[in-house]
């Protein structure tokens, strides 16, 4: 039999162990310890291995990484009555572990609630062809807004992304015909200065052909030249007298 004074000691070995395995914490680099001492806010420990009384001190652990939230897609009729669903991405951090702990139960699904809310009201303010051009802008409105709400929970709004943007199929087709049209506009605009622009040159030409007489020969024989290249038709091209005066005066004399 096992006597009873080997058995106590085994006992209160136990309980020791129980004891120091229960004050005994470890906190990683990222985190902190937050110590609430029968249930006062006491103190907030670092990282490395940290001690708390057993039954009086409780210790919570608070992680200080970037956290990257998705935002569930949300309906949203803008500002010029367009539904539409968008979805964002909300990168954020704790950086006061005490009031996230003390402030508010959840900081998490606060946070994340409060996007969700925030998202829908700043883009119900905003207009389709807004959105769409000035993404940054909005994200940047809306990370404002959000930090300015979770200050006080000790978070730390970083960046707010709109990923995607959801358009109705009859908007998607009305978008696809304006972007048909305006390029249709850019097209007849640059043919016209295209036009405006060879008129200018041709009229230019002209005014330097007319001012001397024999550049239109020239231009003439040039002409020549270019049609005799076709060897696969006849073509009947006038002379002008004034190009056979001159042999014409020579045979004369």
């Amino acid at each position: 039999m096992i006597p009873i004074g080997l058995i106590g000691w085994a006992v209160v070995l136990a309980l020791l162990i129980g004891i120091i395995s229960s004050a005994v914490r470890i906190l990683f680099e990222y985190e902190r310890g937050v110590v609430f001492r029968l249930g006062r806010f006491a103190m907030v420990k670092g990282p490395g291995l940290r001690f708390i009384i057993p039954v009086v001190d409780r210790i919570i652990k608070v992680s200080l990484r970037t956290v990257a939230m998705d935002v569930p897609p949300q309906d949203v009729i803008t500002k010029d009555n367009v539904s539409i669903k968008v979805n964002a991405v909300l990168y954020f951090r704790v950086v006061d572990p005490e009031k996230a702990m003390i402030e508010v139960e959840n900081y998490l699904y606060a946070t994340s609630q409060l996007a969700q809310t925030s998202l829908r009201s700043v883009l119900g303010q905003s207009e389709l062809d807004e959105l769409l051009a000035h993404r940054e802008r909005i994200n940047q409105h809306l990370q404002e807004i959000l930090d300015r709400q979770t200050d006080p929970w000790g978070v730390k709004i970083s960046n707010v992304e709109i990923k995607h943007v959801d358009l109705p199929v009859e908007m998607q087709r009305a978008m696809a015909r304006q972007a048909e049209a305006e390029r249709e506009r850019r097209s007849k605009v640059i043919h016209a200065e295209g036009e405006f622009q060879a008129a200018q040159k041709l009229s230019e030409a002209a005014k330097i052909i007319s001012s001397e007489p024999g550049a239109l020969q020239l231009r003439f024989l040039q002409t020549l030249t270019e049609v005799s290249a076709e060897k696969n038709s006849t073509i009947v091209f006038p002379i002008p007298l004034d190009l056979i005066k001159v042999f014409m005066d020579k045979a004369e004399r």
